[in-house]
């Protein structure tokens, strides 16, 4: 395993993190995650060098409001001596901050979800412009610099969906540590993008990145010609590893998170990781990817990444699952095959045409997509032709 330094922290992070969003779940249940084989995961990972563990107050559970499992899961995989082998990062959920005792007030409550009397990276989770403008005015700056002084933080750090102006304003507001950003070769130019990459770095902020493999579609939805001319490069490699080889080229990352569900994932991300220096691609390798960024750009309809921060949808919609057929459709080219079968893969009370255009979903998506524009659309395409 490869470490970096972690930007003004001085911490050494493995270059590959561990994301504890999307675990090995049963019954298609978000909330219930199969902890025996997710236990597994982890703890294999940290064995075999990884040293960074990412988590949120509302990962894996039914909705926003609340705290979801996966904190509580990560306090149960660090026990037997775990926690002394790793950083664990969590985050503040800030749209639920409504007065300045509560920020207080979730960290404490995290603190005792993690089972740990610190957090050695502790984000302001999900900003964007109106949370932001919300967190300066309740003071967060004051919270942050009590919670370090009082040992309950380590590290104090944001991540971010929203656009530039809005990221270096947040950078520049506040002493932040590091941060972390959504980056991959089809987002260089999305929300932060390489411009805020090279800008909190000129600060000496550490940058952890979320979204490498843009929830596995650079991984599992590649189309046809983007793998006939990868696998004329010199070096054959998987589409995963394509992914993360281009962010971890970039000598101003110094983690990557990535949700990682089996052992052959955990094992093949690990390796990439082992082996990856920042500037280390070739020029016709470069060349490669790009070529890869241009053909997903002219297929791919919704920029979604199955974070199923959209969900549970109020009527039953499966925003995601129906989101990701869709781009199936045209990344690979087989949109008859999908209108043929999309009645069985989709349930009823699943379809786009039990929207009820409340909005819900669009104030929770990283990606700022029109959700009920786009629901729209897809019923145009399914459901009226099948």
């Amino acid at each position: 395993m490869l470490y970096r330094k972690f930007g003004k922290t001085n911490e050494e992070v493995s270059l590959l993190g561990f994301g504890c969003m999307r675990l090995p779940i049963i019954d298609n249940n978000p909330a219930k995650i199969d902890e025996k084989k997710a236990m597994e995961l982890v703890r294999n990972a940290i064995d075999r060098g990884i040293n960074y563990i990412d988590t949120a107050y509302p990962y894996h559970g039914t909705g926003f409001d609340k705290g979801g499992e996966s904190e509580p899961f990560v306090a149960k995989a660090l026990k037997d001596g775990y926690r002394e082998k790793v950083k664990i990062a969590t985050k503040l959920p800030s749209w639920l901050i409504k007065k300045r005792e509560d920020m207080d007030r979730f960290l404490d409550e995290q603190l005792n979800r993690l089972e740990t009397d610190h957090i050695d990276f502790y984000l302001v989770h999900s900003l964007e412009k109106n949370t932001w403008k919300n967190l300066k005015s309740l003071g967060i700056n004051e919270f942050l610099d009590k919670a370090i002084k009082e040992g309950k933080i380590k590290h104090a750090g944001f991540s971010f969906h929203d656009d530039i102006d809005t990221f270096k304003d947040i950078v520049d507001f506040y002493d932040w540590s590091f941060c972390q950003i959504q980056y991959n070769y089809l987002d260089e130019n999305y929300q932060a993008g390489k411009e805020g990459l090279q800008y909190a770095a000129s600060k000496g902020l550490g940058i952890a990145i979320m979204e490498p493999i843009k929830g596995g579609t650079l991984a599992n939805k590649v189309p046809k010609d983007v793998l006939v001319a990868w696998d004329k490069a010199p070096i054959k490699r998987t589409p995963a590893q394509w992914a993360l080889r281009w962010v971890m080229n970039h000598p101003e990352v110094s983690v990557v998170l990535s949700g990682m569900n089996d052992l052959d994932q955990v094992e093949d991300n690990i390796n990439t990781a082992s082996e990856c220096t920042a500037n280390s691609l070739t020029g016709e390798e470069l060349d490669l990817v790009d070529f890869a960024k241009k053909t997903f750009k002219a297929k791919m309809k919704i920029n979604c990444t199955s974070c199923r921060y959209c969900m549970p949808c109020p009527a039953g919609v499966d925003i995601p699952k129906n989101f990701a057929l869709y781009n199936n459709a045209f990344l690979m080219d087989n949109l008859p095959a999908i209108k043929a079968t999309y009645d069985f893969r989709i349930a009823q009370s699943e379809k786009p045409s039990n929207c009820v255009q409340c909005g819900k979903c669009e104030k929770h998506c990283p990606q700022s997509i029109a959700i009920r524009e786009e629901l729209k659309n897809l019923r145009a395409v399914f459901e009226q032709t099948t």
